[in-house]
């Protein structure tokens, strides 16, 4: 075949889901130099692509906020407005290659929308995403990691890469600054930072908020560390409350900081304490290193991604078992403040010789 001159990737979320396929857009990058690559996202994730250097064009879905637009009834005459608009966007340019990374009905309707010669994705699509391909599904296992099954597409366009990728998100120096500012008004602004992110939307990922004050108070009193609390806005009450419970002061960041922003934050950590969730995969992308809790699900196909991270679960025999809903949770309760604390100074205590991680920063007047 030959070499596609413009690509359209389909990936519409979640944040993790969407970090995870940053390395098959850098593969085909440096494969297809030439070709016109584009992303087609929801609007909830589009700051992770955002000013990438090897996307030409993103197209926003705001399909989250049309369908409340209808349901309200208020604005919906705009919001048909916008998905003509949105329609006319997808289909203003014929593709060589749709590659549908998402794999459900609703990347599988916008990818059959879509103009392109090839339409691809991946086996395991569900909700009847797979019948919008105009070539059989590529084989992927899904006790894979996300990463690894993702990069199957590539190996299947017959790309080389032998993991020459770093799928890092690209910031802007706005962001740089804002979070400095945040963290450089602090009087501990010394000490170590230590983010911890403790909430996730399954409630079976949740770690007991006193568990989380107290490894707080010990990573402070005990290894000098200043804390930095990090989630969005709807986490900050949760954050608050186990603030409530700690006996040292701690920075609630929650709902402060864009995703780009965040994305930085995590370049001036030690290290990430977090449940099984996006800002977990956003770190490792970074450089970041994590000591993520897992429960109910497989840190084998979802967990952090490459070496020098720590994996805590407990030694249950009903794990993992993928579900949102638990009358116990003995997972995620059995691990430990002492299992916690210690790979955290594990991972504090390592040796500084891979030095800072490196920063990929763009121009905001490109995006």
């Amino acid at each position: 075949m030959q070499n596609p001159g413009s690509i359209l990737i389909v990936k519409l979320s979640a944040i993790g889901d969407v970090v995870h396929s940053l390395p098959v857009l850098e593969v085909l990058k440096k494969n297809f130099p030439r070709a016109r690559i584009d992303w087609l996202i929801e609007e909830d994730a589009y700051k992770i692509v955002e000013g990438h250097p090897a996307i030409d064009n993103v197209i926003v879905s705001r399909r989250k906020s049309w369908q409340k637009a209808f349901l309200g009834g208020g604005k919906w005459k705009s919001a048909l407005r916008e998905i003509v608009q949105f329609a006319n966007d997808l289909r203003s340019w014929k593709y060589d290659l749709v590659i549908d990374l998402h794999g459900l009905f609703k990347s599988g309707i916008l990818t059959g929308l879509s103009r392109g010669k090839r339409k691809i994705g991946m086996s395991g699509a569900t909700e009847g995403g797979w019948l919008f391909y105009n070539e059989r599904p590529i084989p992927v296992d899904y006790n894979q990691h996300a990463i690894d099954r993702y990069l199957k597409v590539p190996e299947y366009l017959k790309c080389g890469f032998n993991n020459s990728w770093k799928g890092d998100i690209p910031i802007f120096e706005s962001d740089r600054r804002k979070v400095n500012q945040l963290l450089d008004n602090d009087e501990f602004k010394e000490s170590p930072l230590v983010a911890v992110n403790p909430v996730a939307k399954w409630k079976t990922k949740l770690w007991r908020t006193d568990c989380f004050a107290a490894l707080a108070d010990r990573l402070r009193n005990d290894l000098s560390c200043r804390i930095v609390f990090t989630g969005s806005k709807d986490d900050r009450a949760i954050i608050e409350d186990i603030l409530s419970m700690m006996q040292t002061r701690a920075i609630n960041l929650a709902g402060l900081t864009t995703l780009k922003e965040l994305a930085y934050l995590y370049t001036r950590c030690k290290t990430l304490v977090t449940t099984d969730t996006g800002p977990m995969h956003i770190a490792v992308a970074m450089g970041c290193r994590v000591v993520a809790l897992f429960g109910p699900t497989d840190p084998c196909r979802t967990g952090p991604y490459g070496g020098g991270n720590e994996v805590i679960r407990a030694d249950v025999d009903c794990s993992p078992c993928f579900k949102k809903r638990c009358g116990h949770m003995t997972c995620m309760k059995d691990i430990t403040v002492e299992m916690v604390f210690d790979a955290v100074k594990k991972i504090c205590s390592r040796s500084q010789a891979q030095g800072s991680p490196k920063i990929q920063t763009v121009n905001p007047n490109v995006a």
